[in-house]
């Protein structure tokens, strides 16, 4: 049986490419018959528009139909800076899981009327980085949307516990979760990113801690600096404990749902050339789709995947989501 898996892999590929297909601000990939995956990229400085077009694919080579939905200007560009326009809203009915990779998103009420259904009929959520300040809407009808980081993922915006852009990040496994399936084949993550300030409620399961090192080198050694909590102002070292980066929890519904919620506060694009991550994300996915998750899941990147450094302003400009599909590059 392992001789057929290369041979599976293969196959699955070469109908993931095939299938592709774009459209202003969006891009498919994988066999229309897969378990249905829509990836929404819309953040200013963390390169999701970059990122998620690559996990799409990813999963595609599992079998899933992924969609991603960029931020984009009307003539259907790329731009992470419109935080009102996004691409194929259509594209949420049906889907079975969401990934996100959100920044402060003010989307018209049409499309967080979609996003909202999606949400209260409890479809799995996968949230990266920023999408614990997903949305910032000064009135209207999902004003609420603004709390969807501490109420739904466990966590909201609070501080850069590392100092941005200084100190990057090391995980160490959380002791008590080791063995839970989402961990399956990952090992140590180092993130160019820094460690975020959060507190996950008392229902999260903690599966990583992200400990802050003292410059931005993988080897770096671990920081022993004191900083102040933003809950109490109490000085403590930063490492001990660390912060939470990776946690899952279940988030119960009206309709009785329990909705599996995945968040990490890694994941910028130049993170996830790290194996680790891409695998834990991986395996993130099976999870939320309540499918047995691989002991070592093929987490490859389709071609060449050399992403921009994280920073304002820094997205490539003039792209389309046409130009993920690799027949087209």
């Amino acid at each position: 049986m392992r001789f057929l898996r290369p041979l599976l892999a293969a196959v699955l590929l070469s109908a993931s490419l095939h299938a592709a297909e774009a459209g202003p601000g969006w891009v498919s990939f994988g066999p229309a018959d897969g378990r249905k995956v829509v990836l929404f990229a819309g953040d200013e400085e963390y390169r999701s528009e970059e990122s998620l077009p690559m996990l799409a694919q990813v999963l595609a080579k599992h079998g899933m139909r992924c969609t991603v939905l960029f931020s984009h200007d009307a003539d259907g560009t790329i731009n992470p800076n419109n935080a009102e326009l996004l691409g194929a809203p259509e594209k949420m009915e049906g889907a079975e899981l969401f990934i996100l990779g959100l920044r402060f998103r003010r989307w018209p009420d049409a499309d967080m009327a979609r996003f909202d259904a999606a949400m209260q009929r409890g479809v799995p959520v996968i949230a990266l980085r920023t999408s614990t300040h997903a949305f910032q809407y000064k009135a209207g009808s999902f004003l609420n949307y603004n709390q969807f980081g501490p109420q739904v993922l466990g966590a909201g915006w609070i501080s850069h516990w590392g100092h941005h852009a200084f100190e990057a990040t090391r995980t160490s496994v959380e002791s008590n979760h080791a063995s839970h399936p989402v961990l399956n084949g990952v090992g140590e993550i180092f993130a160019k990113t820094d460690v975020y300030e959060v507190y996950p409620p008392a229902d999260a399961q903690i599966l990583l801690r992200g400990n802050v090192l003292v410059d931005m080198s993988p080897q770096a050694a671990l920081s022993t600096k004191l900083k102040e909590r933003s809950t109490d102002k109490v000085q403590q070292p930063v490492n001990q404990p660390a912060m939470p980066v990776a946690w899952i929890r279940e988030f119960p519904r009206p309709n009785g749902v329990k909705q599996r919620v995945f968040c990490t506060t890694m994941a910028s694009a130049s993170d996830l050339v790290d194996v680790n991550l891409r695998r834990l994300i991986v395996n993130a996915s099976y999870w939320g789709l309540g499918l047995e998750v691989p002991a070592s899941a093929d987490v490859e990147p389709v071609g060449i995947y050399k992403p921009s450094d994280y920073a304002f302003n820094g997205f490539r400009k003039g792209v389309k989501a046409a130009d993920f599909i690799p027949s087209n590059r």
